[in-house]
């Protein structure tokens, strides 16, 4: 049977998730905001966003929501969490079952994604995908695993067969809170693991930043109720492996320049795509709560310009000498 699949954004990762989904065997349709650009990769059948790859003809691209959506077993959402809120809004109320693909906190109200979606959509199927996945190696079809998080066993069932694909290997977790921190604050433990190497730190300074970045992740997702060993698997320790060692990473190249000394207005000013980290974090640490979270508050202050990053590091060097 071909399922049918929405895939709503169209930057690097959206069209990675295209991709992979029409070369399993799946109808889908590609959904870009801008109308030109939407126009743009039809005709070209290729994205900037993601150079080298280009779109099937299968694929349709268009700038239409509702057609985009419409009569899709699965909506994939791959906009920006800080934009998720206006653009589920905006969805017909038939669509149905809806995949977050973004990772993220939305600055303001401090909700994660399915809880931005509980408020939006009230009512409607919804699960999160996360893991160490780069857009251009999915694109490319090279091996790859991620999780599928939905409280939901059914759906959760039922939305791993349906978009799993022969190089892309899916698991379920029923721990959808755990899930979606695991790929929040992996985001903010990227950008201090670029600071570290920019400012030439060392690795044997990144090695125990992500260590005990991992710690934090874990404390942070019992604090929001969720389970803290989900952040052990894809979503959490995978994906720290990947944006926090990976040169493509967003978020660890922009730690790496804050490393070597340029601002956060000349690295966003030089910068299109969305680097959910800078937004993400404050928002984290706004909603921790009694969790201790060091990383993410040296973090804080370095994007908000209160530390350096030699200072932060003393900082975190300095504290408490404690069992691990």
């Amino acid at each position: 049977m071909t399922h049918a699949i929405a895939v709503v954004g169209a930057g690097a990762w959206g069209t990675a998730l295209a991709v992979l989904q029409h070369g399993a065997g799946r109808r889908v349709r590609l959904w870009a905001r801008d109308p030109l650009r939407a126009a743009a990769i039809a005709a070209g059948r290729a994205n900037p966003r993601l150079p080298g790859v280009t779109l099937p003809a299968g694929i349709e691209v268009t700038n239409d929501l509702a057609r985009a959506v419409d009569g899709a077993e699965a909506v994939l959402l791959v906009v920006p969490v800080q934009h998720m809120r206006a653009v589920a809004a905006a969805l017909p109320p038939e669509a149905g079952p809806l995949v977050v693909c973004g990772k993220g906190m939305e600055a303001g109200t401090l909700r994660l994604p399915l809880e931005i979606l509980a408020e939006t959509c009230p009512g409607r199927p919804a699960a999160v995908l996360g893991g160490p996945n780069f857009a251009a190696e999915i694109a490319a079809g090279l091996p790859a695993a991620a999780v599928l998080g939905a409280a939901d066993a059914a759906l959760r069932a039922r939305l791993v067969a349906m978009l799993a694909a022969p190089s892309f290997r899916l698991y379920g977790n029923a721990d959808a809170v755990g899930a979606q921190v695991g790929g929040a604050a992996k985001n903010v433990i990227a950008i201090a693991a670029g600071v570290v190497i920019g400012a030439g730190f060392g690795e044997n300074a990144r090695a125990a930043l992500v260590t005990r970045g991992l710690a934090e992740l874990s404390r942070l997702a019992a604090a929001l109720g969720g389970r803290a060993q989900t952040v052990m698997g894809l979503s959490g320790l995978g994906d720290l492996i990947l944006t926090c060692t990976g040169e493509r990473s967003r978020n660890f190249s922009l730690g790496q320049a804050l490393g070597r000394g340029q601002t956060l207005a000349e690295i966003l000013g030089a910068r299109s795509a969305v680097t959910e980290g800078v937004a993400t974090a404050p928002a984290l640490l706004a909603r921790a709560g009694g969790a201790d979270m060091p990383i993410t508050a040296a973090v804080v202050s370095i994007l908000e310009g209160a530390a350096t990053p030699r200072q932060a590091a003393e900082a975190l060097l300095s504290r408490r000498l404690r069992d691990e």
